[in-house]
């Protein structure tokens, strides 16, 4: 086993994170030797089971949205809170606020039982699993903050492929590449322009919704376990985040391309388990909203790109080096000019 680095956990001091969890009644039994990280799978959080009981300490390296570490806390715990009722999330234990040695604070987490969700098979699951985070009943407008509220999704969401898009010049792209997200850029501002004032169904969103932040139970049964991003938007965005190949390629113990078929029935097994009168007004956007979604994928990792860049907030330097260099290669297949082709083909189908 190598030894463990800072990134294991999030860059928090091991023996301060056990002090500080050793101070809650219900861990005081615990030991520096219980406090076990798993391996590296993300780029914002670390895991650290807790031994002997059935929590996990959910580490933050960073805000998704240029929180302070405090605001990130408050704001992750209310995304546990508000889709709890679905039944497809981890619990809200306890959190450890931000002090000396653990700069992010910590969230404590029900432990899930099972792994990664097979693909294609488990995606069914994955299907039900968001069908009912969107089936549940959003609270009042002004009963949802800390969240984000998109009175317009596909406004706000050109807006963030706008901002990562400034890091496309430099990030290094095949002139066939940019050419092609140019063309896609010119046209996601045509439609979020038409898009504008039509009927779109507002609900709890999960929005990094690829299949690799899912956890299959043994019971079959998917559980949405990477919440910080969860805001209220449009449910056809995390259905296209679910399945498009950027998505489905990105975590490498699931790494399968959906075939045509395998897609068309992911969104079977979901418009059956979510409640019809919803699923009648997301109908319309799933198939154009691909296309947007990928987008914003793919801004997303030229920003990645530049900033994973030696020295950079996301370089080998700052996380784990083994874990960052087969990030940068499944973004090298992105920005590759025939993967762009061939995903662009598809998007033409729906």
């Amino acid at each position: 086993m190598r030894n463990t680095e800072s990134w294991d956990a999030g860059g928090a001091d091991f023996a301060l994170l056990h002090r500080a969890l050793a101070e809650i009644p219900r861990y005081a039994d615990v030991t520096p030797g219980d406090l076990h990280p798993m391996r590296v799978k993300g780029l914002h959080h670390a895991h650290v089971p807790i031994g002997g009981t059935d929590a996990i300490l959910r580490i933050p390296r960073l805000s998704s949205f240029g929180s302070a570490p405090a605001d990130n806390l408050v704001y992750q715990a209310a995304c546990f809170d508000r889709a709890a009722p679905s039944r497809h999330v981890p619990a809200l234990l306890g959190i450890l606020p931000p002090q000396a040695g653990i700069p992010w604070g910590a969230l404590i987490v029900s432990r899930v039982d099972g792994g990664t969700p097979p693909v294609p098979a488990g995606m069914g699951a994955i299907a039900q699993a968001l069908a009912a985070l969107h089936g549940l009943r959003a609270p009042s407008q002004h009963a949802r903050s800390p969240l984000p509220s998109h009175a317009d999704p596909v406004a706000a969401t050109l807006e963030v492929i706008e901002a990562q898009a400034a890091f496309l010049d430099d990030a290094g792209l095949a002139p066939a590449a940019r050419r092609q997200i140019d063309d896609e850029l010119d046209h996601a501002r045509r439609f979020a322009s038409d898009a504008a004032g039509q009927d779109m169904p507002i609900t709890l969103a999960g929005t990094d919704t690829h299949p690799g932040n899912f956890m299959m139970q043994p019971d079959g049964k998917a559980v949405f376990v990477d919440l910080e991003k969860m805001l209220y938007g449009s449910p056809a965005i995390d259905l296209a985040h679910a399945t498009v190949y950027t998505s489905t390629m990105w975590d490498a113990d699931v790494a399968t391309a959906l075939s045509r078929e395998d897609v068309a029935a992911f969104y079977d097994a979901y418009f059956e388990a979510v409640p019809e009168p919803l699923g009648n007004r997301i109908r319309p956007w799933c198939g154009p909203l691909r296309r947007f979604t990928w987008l914003r994928t793919t801004t997303w990792c030229a920003k990645l790109r530049v900033l994973s860049r030696n020295g950079a907030a996301w370089s080998g330097a700052q996380r784990d080096p083994e874990y960052m260099a087969a990030v940068r290669q499944r973004v090298d297949d992105y920005f590759d000019p025939e993967t762009i082709s061939r995903i662009r083909a598809g998007f033409e189908d729906n």
